[in-house]
């Protein structure tokens, strides 16, 4: 039993890996939409250079980007040079003099910058700031009962809220958390009064924010960079260094505007700056899937990570429920441990897999395997112990050996609550699943993951409801399968 996990978890990351492409360039970005767009720039560009590459896109928020850079899991994603000396190496005596060298010391290279300063900054309506009289940080000092709003990376990083918070002497408590596109609807709606901006986001123009002054300048520069690790090829560098000084702040604002407010497809944005503000000939960005193409490739991607976790969990879940049922002494034990596994919150879990997995499938995998044992573990349990006695001490009569009646009678007889166990890990791993887009696994939760940045409905419905629909299916398919692995008797 103890060789099992382990060789369940080497054989999904080989089987997983061995399907992607080993030799080609990856490019990361993170969960917002000018971090997307610079990925695709650098695709595009690597690509024209005759490199293979491929961009893993909304990959998560810096720490995670950074470790998944450091890990070899992504070769190169878009950065910011005050993220790098506040946020990746907080407390460190780094400046931007020795920031070269730090970065090399750890196999990573960093870009000139791009052309613009994308700086934070904190927004409100203009409405509501004039009516309070606020037009700079400082003056939130005098008005501890406007709510705050923060994305939820701004939150937790040493040149966010907390650095703010200190700097700035503000007596706010409660702040609360969100994704940062959504944070501009809870703006409008008036849920909260102020929230982090981007000084990039088109949506600062198109809802006619007002930037509040940066009066104690906390906020440093933050350069758009990529940074690359030193052993990309050759080629693949020369390609970003076409980019140097070459995006302007007002261009940055245009494209990003194409993409939140236009819906325009980010990697035709990227095409279309190339092309046109850098002469470069580029005639096309790959073929663009359609419709039901892209929703058959998100359903493959699910029934991957879904079935080959389903499978791993009912691999040790139905031997542990039988040692569980079997073993008084491990009984406890084994459903306790099950039980604490199922509590960890799945983000924090998926989070967790990361330094041990990578990014991609293994990880999602892994924690879809944990979170399916439960329900088997249990109902195996469960369906063991509720077996009449005197079935039990019928077959003793019979002088049948232990392992022949957990076989042919107590397995058969306990089939029907086991089968449920799996029908309920099934249907809860499809939906679970679709967090696997966090972290690169794709599947349905990429288009939710987009419609939410993009704040784009019918994206958000094109994961939501085929994930509710495969649901409904494995949960049939499941009542069908009782059909034929429960005994008729059994059924009544």
């Amino acid at each position: 039993m103890r060789c099992i996990i382990p060789t369940l978890v080497l054989l999904i990351c080989f089987g997983y890996k061995a399907a992607a492409a080993q030799d080609a360039v990856t490019v990361g970005s993170k969960i917002f939409t000018e971090s997307v767009i610079l990925g695709d720039m650098a695709e595009v560009l690597i690509e024209d250079k005759g490199v293979p590459a491929q961009h893993r896109q909304e990959l998560g928020g810096t720490r995670f980007l950074w470790a998944a850079l450091l890990s070899g899991e992504i070769d190169i994603y878009p950065e910011y040079t005050g993220t790098v000396l506040q946020e990746i190496y907080a407390g460190r005596d780094i400046n931007p003099d020795n920031l070269h060298e730090v970065l090399r010391a750890d196999g990573v290279a960093m870009t000139t910058p791009l052309g613009f300063n994308n700086t934070y900054a904190v927004g409100m309506q203009r409405n509501v700031a004039d009516s309070l009289g606020i037009h700079s940080i400082s003056d939130l000092r005098a008005h501890p009962n406007v709510t705050l709003g923060f994305s939820n990376e701004f939150i937790d990083r040493g040149d966010g809220w907390p650095g703010m918070r200190r700097a700035y002497n503000l007596p706010h408590t409660g702040v609360r958390g969100m994704d940062h596109d959504l944070s501009y609807q809870a703006l409008m709606s008036g849920a909260i009064d102020a929230t982090d901006l981007y000084s990039t986001d088109a949506e600062i123009r198109h809802y006619d924010l007002l930037v509040l002054e940066d009066d104690l300048e906390y906020f440093p520069a933050y350069e758009a960079v990529y940074l690359y690790r030193l052993d990309m090829p050759v080629e693949a560098i020369s390609a970003l260094d076409t980019l140097t000084g070459a995006i302007s702040v007002e261009e940055m604002i245009s494209m990003n505007a194409r993409a939140s407010i236009d819906r325009t497809p980010e990697w035709q944005i990227a095409a279309d700056f190339l092309r046109e503000s850098m002469g470069l000939s580029i005639e096309q960005v790959g073929a663009v899937p359609s419709f039901v193409g892209r929703i058959w490739q998100h359903t493959k991607e699910h029934l991957f990570l879904v079935a080959i976790s389903l499978v791993a969990a009912m691999l040790v879940a139905i031997p542990l429920g039988v040692i569980a049922a079997k073993v008084s002494a491990l009984e406890k034990v084994i459903l306790g441990t099950v039980g604490v596994i199922y509590t960890i919150p799945s983000l924090a879990l998926l989070v967790f897999m990361i330094p041990l997995l990578g990014i991609g499938g293994p990880p999602a995998m892994v924690a879809l395997f944990l979170y399916s044992l439960l329900p088997i573990v249990r109902n195996t349990h469960a369906g063991l112990n509720d077996i009449p006695r005197p079935l039990l001490e019928s077959a003793e009569a019979l002088g049948l050996p232990s392992m022949t009646r957990l076989r042919q009678i107590e397995l058969p007889l306990a089939a029907r609550s086991i089968l449920a166990g799996i029908q309920t890990s099934a249907v809860i791993n499809v939906g679970t699943a679709t967090l696997g887009a966090l972290i690169g696994a794709g599947g349905y939760g990429q288009p939710i993951l987009t419609g939410i940045r993009l704040d784009d409905t019918s994206l958000i419905l094109q994961g939501a409801i085929p994930a509710a629909v495969l649901a409904l299916l494995v949960q049939g398919l499941f009542d069908l399968a009782e059909r034929v692995v429960v005994a008729k008797g059994l059924r009544l």
